[in-house]
């Protein structure tokens, strides 16, 4: 038996490879409160791409053994095809977003974009670790390995949060005059009587308080701002028809301190499930500014 999972060994290692680096992309693979990817057929797209993802990264083990080094050369042409992904998904979603009345914004749209085509990278790294270590040492330690790397996979898949970058508080909504606030920082003016009575039935406020100097950049995103506003309103519901500006959903900061208030009008009126929302919001990557980390801070505190 031995003696033949040693000369099968090469068959083996695919076929674990393979396994795992599908279960990877399984785990990785959820259609949540945004619906994207839809349900079936843009599921059936993003597993058939992990099917060649997975593949790869389990043929590539054996040409390495096999000192067939130009066969790895077809993994640049995975990664081509990968990028590919990336721009489709850019292109589907910026065509979605134009029939959003709250719409993703195009940062949102990119960070969803890069996750896509991040994650057939992770499914290539997993299926190359189980592929190795069955190769190596058996399909045990192959199967083992392959586990360790879903794990490490599903740590890499998950960013920060609004959690991580701000305290959420509920604040009050008040119109004074036409002047509409949240708290204390002003959000608009407000000019339609209709409009003012619908938001002061329908209006909820939240107020952001950045944890640290490098998240008050980050609130300060207009991007990040647009994708906290379409989160609420896809879970929440919004109260607005197309060519209501001024029902439009709105994020202002406060100059003085860095807080972000956020104006809403769901249709479902729910303040603290809307805090709770508000606090599951991704961080978007390209939303992060480390102004801390930058030579000048630095030579400032060192002088």
């Amino acid at each position: 038996m031995t003696d033949q999972l040693f000369e099968h060994r090469y068959t083996a290692g695919i076929i674990v490879g393979v396994v795992f680096g599908m279960l990877a992309r399984l785990t990785m693979l959820r259609t949540d409160y945004r619906q994207y990817p839809t349900y079936p057929h843009g599921r059936i797209i993003h597993i058939s791409l992990g099917v060649i993802a997975a593949a790869l990264g389990a043929v590539a083990v054996p040409s390495l053994f096999d000192k067939n080094y130009t066969a790895i050369t077809f993994l640049t042409v995975a990664a081509q095809q990968f990028r590919d992904v990336r721009n489709m998904e850019r292109n589907t979603l910026t065509k979605l977003d134009e029939m959003e009345l709250v719409p993703r914004g195009g940062t949102y749209i990119e960070g969803i974009a890069m996750v896509f085509e991040g994650r057939n990278y992770l499914v290539i790294f997993t299926a190359f670790t189980g592929s190795l270590f069955t190769i190596l040492w058996g399909p045990y330690w192959g199967s083992v390995f392959g586990t360790a790397a879903i794990l490490i996979s599903q740590w890499f898949k998950s960013g920060k949060s609004v959690s991580h970058a701000a305290e959420v508080e509920i604040a009050d909504v008040i119109l004074e005059g036409p002047d509409l606030y949240v708290g204390d920082i002003y959000i608009m003016n407000v000019g339609l009587s209709a409009d003012r009575d619908i938001i002061r039935e329908h209006a909820l406020g939240l107020i952001l308080k950045p944890k640290n100097r490098n998240f008050r950049v980050s609130l300060a995103n207009l991007g990040q701002r647009q994708a906290m506003l379409h989160d609420l309103a896809t879970i929440l519901g919004v109260y607005r028809d197309s060519g209501e500006p001024t029902l439009v959903p709105l994020g202002k900061l406060d100059m003085n301190d860095g807080r972000l208030a956020l104006f809403v009008l769901p249709q479902e009126r729910d303040a603290e499930k809307a805090r709770q929302v508000l606090l599951r919001v991704p961080l978007l990557e390209s939303a992060v500014r480390m102004p801390s980390e930058s030579g000048a801070q630095a030579k400032k505190g060192g002088a």
